[in-house]
């Protein structure tokens, strides 16, 4: 599906990201492509939030934990399409060392469902870490 990604994104405008996006998973594929859970479990929730007018937020939280509160990860600020690429310039965050920073994604976009792909190091190996999100359906 990665590799077929590009073919998808090449007749995707910008304006087909807009909207309100439900996390439907969260994982880890190392350099060896195996894959394991993310950082936020195996059942995380989440929401993506692209505006038209160019900002952008983004919350995720841990729903199999037994710590109160939970784990959360979120972070907002301004979105850009580039290429194959969406680039998340980050104003607030709940990392204090992402804010002021730009977190690059692949992105494809297949129907309602849009997935993201980034790089991370987890105990200092590289890893890709792929998010895929289910458009939200109004709520009246």
């Amino acid at each position: 599906m990665i590799r077929a990604a590009a073919a998808i994104v090449g007749s995707m405008n910008a304006s087909d990201l807009v909207g309100t996006w439900e996390l439907m998973s969260y994982y880890d594929i190392d350099e060896h492509e195996a894959t394991s859970k993310g950082p936020l479990g195996v059942s995380p929730r989440g929401l993506l939030i692209y505006g038209a007018h160019g900002y952008m937020s983004v919350s995720m939280m841990r729903t199999d934990s037994a710590t109160e509160p939970p784990p959360f990860m979120g972070y907002a600020g301004t979105w850009r399409r580039r290429g194959a690429e969406v680039v998340h310039a980050i104003t607030v965050c709940s990392n204090p060392a992402w804010a002021n920073t730009e977190q690059v994604r692949q992105i494809s976009l297949a129907g309602d469902v849009l997935t993201l792909i980034g790089a991370a190091r987890v105990g200092g190996r590289r890893q890709r870490r792929v998010l895929t999100w289910r458009r939200s359906r109004p709520l009246a």
